[in-house]
């Protein structure tokens, strides 16, 4: 049965457009020229960051965000950048009695205002960042495992990722549920690793409380 959720942040709770406007602004190339080079980027199963070399050979992401922060234009989210399922799908989650976490690849700044937007909400937020650990790498899910009250398999991972969401949840034992929104979501839907996804496919969160509702009853 699955005991607990854990959610991804980009483009599952977090609509991230306005944060990738603002890197084309930074840029200073046209948005859609941007979001144009970033899907063919995805499409050809390259690492996201590859777009910003098209723009900017040699472009160190790191020494970027450090600029960006010291010219007052640091990356931020806040709850307007909320998808609108989260909230009520947080609430019905939490209200069918299950341990929700956030966990995901975000900095120390993303993960003091996801501290400040969740905190209530969640048992735990962690990020990469904090445990010095990236996914798609296993050890980010072993420290998922680590901190979760239950055991891997009672764990739903939710995601917009194959490659870093689903696919390293599933190898750590946990189940998983492949949100079909954002970049990643929509590419990746039509990969045939999509098939590998055992548990769950959804459009939304709120499809979510009536799908682990499903799986558990079939699972007793």
């Amino acid at each position: 049965m699955i005991r607990a959720v854990v959610f991804d942040v980009g483009e599952c709770l977090v609509d991230e457009s306005r944060e990738y406007g603002t890197w084309a602004d930074w840029l200073n190339v046209p948005r859609h020229t941007f979001s144009a080079v970033f899907g063919a980027t995805i499409a050809r199963g390259l690492d996201y960051r590859e777009t910003f070399q098209v723009f900017r050979p040699g472009f160190d992401l790191h020494k970027e965000r450090e600029k960006r922060a010291a010219a007052g234009q640091p990356e931020t989210f806040n709850e307007e950048d909320l998808y609108a399922d989260v909230r009520p799908a947080l609430a019905a989650l939490r209200g069918d009695g299950l341990w929700l976490g956030i966990a995901g690849n975000q900095t120390v700044r993303a993960g003091r205002i996801l501290r400040e937007l969740f905190t209530p909400d969640v048992d735990l937020i962690g990020t990469s960042d904090d445990w010095g650990a990236s996914k798609p790498d296993p050890e980010f899910f072993k420290r998922v495992a680590e901190v979760v009250p239950f055991e891997a398999h009672e764990i739903l991972y939710v995601g917009d990722r194959l490659d870093n969401d689903v696919l390293p949840a599933i190898a750590a034992g946990m189940r998983a549920a492949l949100i079909r929104r954002g970049p990643w979501g929509v590419i990746q839907q039509a990969d045939p690793d999509a098939d590998r996804v055992p548990s769950l496919r959804i459009d939304s969160l709120a499809e979510l409380l009536d799908k682990v509702r499903a799986f558990n009853a079939a699972a007793r």
